[in-house]
């Protein structure tokens, strides 16, 4: 298993925009926003797992199915985050800490091997983004993993035409469910810091509204697998500066300038290894 395989496997890049969850929800800690990353490149490496047989028909060029890395070490590649991630998360978030990372893992666990092409599918990947921002901490605001939960919702719907193409019910959803994290962060922010922190918070939600609405609806319009595969891409790299909303919202201008720089490395990373 060669290094730039195992990148590909778990979705490398993507993990960029995981440790903003975690900041969103209140949380400076390292050990949380590592947590976050296990589980989440668990859940990518699981995904492959249970995708095998798919991909083989659809993607053969992933590393399962081009023979680059074997079904068992994917699934032992999966457990060892899985593992990981909670043992991180007990460690750095105490007995709250184990309890939503151990939900958290949960969640992926059945998302990957049972739920995802059900039609709990994106409701489930939502609850996990949402738990995600939940284990930054006992002070985390309910709108900001509303929020993150929302856009989770609607790119895992769009996703499902990434092979086949859009449709119209998708793409409705979809934009609905960006105009619903945007309006939960509105709230979120109104709520929240000075005037500094909210005229900051306000503008990052501008940025993700256009970072992310506009290739949600070039999808719309066209319905193409390719443009569908595009929009979901940009839409996963987009949840940075909706986290950096989040986050100045709360007051807390630094972290939030750092997430939102995050975006465009994160969207570079994305051209050399899918986020999807």
């Amino acid at each position: 298993m060669d290094l730039a395989s195992l990148a590909q496997l778990v979705r490398a890049p993507a993990a960029l925009t995981v440790p903003g969850d975690t900041v969103a929800g209140g949380s400076a800690q390292p050990g949380l926003a590592a947590s976050s990353v296990c589980l989440y490149w668990a859940g990518m490496a699981l995904n492959d797992y249970a995708d095998r047989e798919l991909d083989a028909r659809e993607r053969p060029e992933r590393p399962i199915p081009s023979g680059r890395i074997r079904p068992g070490q994917a699934l032992a590649v999966a457990a060892g985050l899985t593992a990981a991630g909670v043992g991180l998360a007990g460690l750095s978030g105490g007995r709250r800490g184990l309890g939503v990372a151990t939900g958290l893992a949960g969640v992926v666990w059945a998302y990957d091997m049972g739920l995802k092409d059900t039609v709990l599918g994106p409701v489930a990947m939502a609850a996990a983004r949402g738990l995600d921002v939940m284990l930054g901490g006992p002070s985390t605001s309910p709108l900001a993993a509303a929020s993150v939960a929302a856009h989770t919702l609607g790119v895992t719907t769009l996703s499902r035409g990434e092979v086949t193409g859009g449709s119209a019910v998708r793409s409705a959803v979809t934009l609905a469910a960006t105009g619903v994290a945007a309006g939960l962060a509105a709230w979120h922010i109104a709520k929240g810091g000075d005037r500094l922190a909210k005229l900051a918070g306000f503008g990052l939600l501008a940025g993700y509204a256009a970072l992310v609405g506009r290739p949600q609806l070039a999808a719309a319009r066209s319905r193409d697998a390719k443009q569908t595969r595009s929009a979901v891409g940009r839409s996963i790299i987009g949840l940075l500066p909706l986290q950096a909303a989040l986050t100045a919202g709360s007051g807390r201008i630094v972290p939030a300038v750092a997430l939102a720089a995050a975006h465009p490395v994160a969207a570079n990373l994305a051209k050399k290894v899918s986020p999807t």
